[in-house]
């Protein structure tokens, strides 16, 4: 029977996290649970690093940015000694289950943790929507809508001057910010893992675009492909097209959450709490055709990224 939780939030932070954190809270509560909030991620549940916490304290968490009780990377909780200082933490609180927020990396130590014996269940926190046992991820949204209006800006100075400029999106990994921001935004040129262009195939989309008549050029990449400020000057010297660079960085991750992701983590804090009530245990909750379900945590883990065709054809009828 659990009478005591702790939350955590893991990983990079992502608009959203705090109502999630805030309905876990407040569901708990209302089944009659103890709720204790955790700070700094799996280096403050080694540390003890806990507080109790009421509907009070959270009541007006859920408009602000970032997560309230802060996150850290912590590589050492793969070592099980590490794990075990944790455990020990938890147990010397009382604390019987542990919900975590956060992506693939904070899944994967949930999942040890499940190993060993505690209870615990994930939500997907991540900006980057890489979690492929679900549409959509806590954040993603308002990253999204940052980046389009950050797209959108750079587009009025493009026309302005007539320039070529290579937008630089979060991602990782996975291209979904980069795709639908270059569908909503009209972007001429697109670049993702999911399907990478040479450098050689970019300068030639942008020229094909200048031959179209257009005054600017957006060119919409995902991190860590190319080095962006060298492409830029490599596109000016072989285009004649004056071109920059802009590195859009950790202003995705940061602002208010959009009413989209509050509600999604606010539907999935409470259904979390209401599936660890039902005795499930080392699973991930997800959204599914706008159903809401769990999956075995350590699958979700393992799944294959979901196929990006049906994105990038919508991206290709737009051009």
């Amino acid at each position: 029977m659990i009478k005591k939780i702790a939350i955590l939030t893991s990983g990079g932070d992502a608009p959203g996290m705090n109502s999630a954190i805030s309905a876990l809270v407040d569901t708990a509560i209302s089944k009659g649970l103890e709720p204790y909030l955790v700070y700094e991620g799996y280096k403050g549940l080694t540390q003890g690093n806990f507080k109790k916490v009421s509907k009070h304290d959270v009541k007006l968490i859920s408009p602000l940015g970032g997560t309230a009780i802060y996150s850290a990377r912590f590589p050492e909780f793969a070592d099980v000694e590490v794990r075990k200082k944790a455990l020990e933490k938890m147990h010397n609180e009382g604390i019987d289950a542990l919900v975590v927020i956060g992506g693939d990396g904070s899944y994967m130590g949930a999942s040890k943790l499940t190993e060993m014996g505690i209870k615990t269940i994930g939500l997907p926190g991540t900006i980057d929507n890489d979690i492929s046992s679900t549409d959509l991820t806590i954040g993603f949204q308002t990253a999204l809508n940052t980046l389009v209006e950050a797209i959108d800006k750079i587009r009025d100075t493009a026309e302005s001057h007539e320039r070529a400029i290579i937008v630089e999106a979060m991602g990782r990994y996975c291209g979904d910010l980069a795709i639908n921001a270059a569908i909503a935004t009209n972007a001429e040129v697109l670049s993702v893992p999911e399907r990478k262009l040479e450098e050689s195939e970019i300068i030639s989309k942008i020229q094909e675009a200048r031959d179209h008549k257009n005054r600017s050029i957006i060119i919409v990449v995902t991190e860590e492909m190319y080095d962006v400020n060298a492409l830029a000057k490599k596109v000016q010297a072989e285009t004649g097209i004056d071109t920059r660079a802009n590195i859009i960085g950790h202003m995705q991750r940061g602002g208010s959450p959009i009413a989209q992701d509050r509600i999604l983590a606010s539907q999935m804090g409470a259904y979390a709490i209401e599936r660890l009530m039902d005795g499930e245990n080392g699973v991930a909750v997800n959204i599914v055709d706008n159903k809401l379900n769990t999956k075995n945590i350590l699958d979700v883990v393992k799944m294959e990224r979901a196929s990006k065709d049906k994105l990038l054809n919508e991206y290709d009828l737009t051009k």
